[in-house]
């Protein structure tokens, strides 16, 4: 049987050296060229790039390393795991670096200043920018936004830092930002705190910014902003393209006059009223529990130097 198998091997591997595994296996792997190595492996999560894939041969080594593989990177899982702004950051600059400029899409979570900056500085052909629940701060939006001029889709739901400022300069400079995300956390329901807490104030300014700046958009949500119905009247009057509009848990908007009417001409309307807890942001409760998982993806030392 052994010597069976050893044939058969043989015979696939067409004359092929039989490299390391005595059946031509490796000979054949290290034929393909990285692009179409790079076809397999983006289907392959990127953790197990890293921790697996990397360590069967030379050849996937050389192409994982390479900037085919990350044109597209999505670590968001992996990142809601460890819960670390720190270790992200790390990370996202290891494998933007990777993609020696080519990245099209990162999706992360609790990404920092450190690693905003970076995709920022080495990824100017991204399209596609989700970092939901980050740490990046208006100044270094600011600072940085210029450099995503070719951004469709934007994800900064639940980034807390990011105001009215760092909005003004994303709709400043991504001109071609057509999807934007803009969820805020619900507020927890009154029964659960003690004392009382006071009814949430009414603030437009997030959706005037927007309507004033991005008049481009396609698509917008918004699940529990602050703004009122003049917010909303702004962005419906201005952004002449919309044909989806999510605006869910906004208690502070009452569809009064014709808002109702704008609204129901959008092809997808959702209302304040309308119960969807699917895009809520998930608990950090429970990442310790796979610290071991998170720490093996986690950086080294060398690469968390690296800026």
């Amino acid at each position: 049987m052994n010597g069976e198998s050893k044939r058969v091997c043989s015979d696939s591997g067409s004359g092929a050296d039989t490299g390391n595994d005595g059946c031509g296996r490796s000979g054949w792997w290290e034929g393909l060229s990285p692009e179409i190595l790079a076809l397999i492996f983006v289907r392959i999560p990127a953790e197990e790039l890293v921790q697996e894939v990397q360590l069967v041969c030379k050849s996937w080594r050389e192409t994982i390393a390479g900037p085919y593989c990350w044109t597209e990177i999505d670590v968001e899982k992996w990142c809601r795991r460890c819960s670390s702004t720190d270790v992200t950051d790390c990370l996202v600059r290891r494998l933007v670096r990777r993609s020696r400029g080519s990245v099209r899409l990162l999706s992360a979570y609790k990404l920092g200043d450190s690693g905003f900056s970076y995709v920022a500085n080495y990824g100017r052909c991204l399209k596609v920018l989700k970092i939901p629940m980050s740490e990046v701060t208006d100044r270094i939006v600011e600072k940085h936004a210029e450099s995503l001029s070719k951004v469709a889709l934007l994800d900064i739901s639940y980034c807390l830092k990011i105001t009215c400022k760092g909005l003004a300069a994303l709709g400043l400079h991504c001109k071609s930002l057509v999807r934007l995300r803009r969820n805020m956390p619900p507020p927890p329901p009154p029964e659960l705190e003690f004392p009382a807490a006071p009814e949430p104030q009414v603030d437009d300014g997030e959706a005037m910014v927007i309507a004033d700046s991005m008049p481009g958009l396609c698509e917008l949500e918004l699940g529990y902003g602050r703004f009122s119905d003049r917010g909303l009247d702004a962005i419906l009057t201005k952004c002449q393209s919309l044909t989806h509009l999510d605006i869910q848990g906004c208690w502070s908007v009452k569809l009064e006059g014709n808002l109702e009417e704008k609204c129901g001409r959008l092809t997808v309307f959702k209302s304040p009223w309308d119960a969807n807890f699917d895009d809520l942001p998930l608990s950090d409760d429970g990442s310790d529990a796979e610290e071991d998982e998170a720490s093996e993806f986690s950086p080294s030392d060398s690469e968390q130097s690296d800026g």
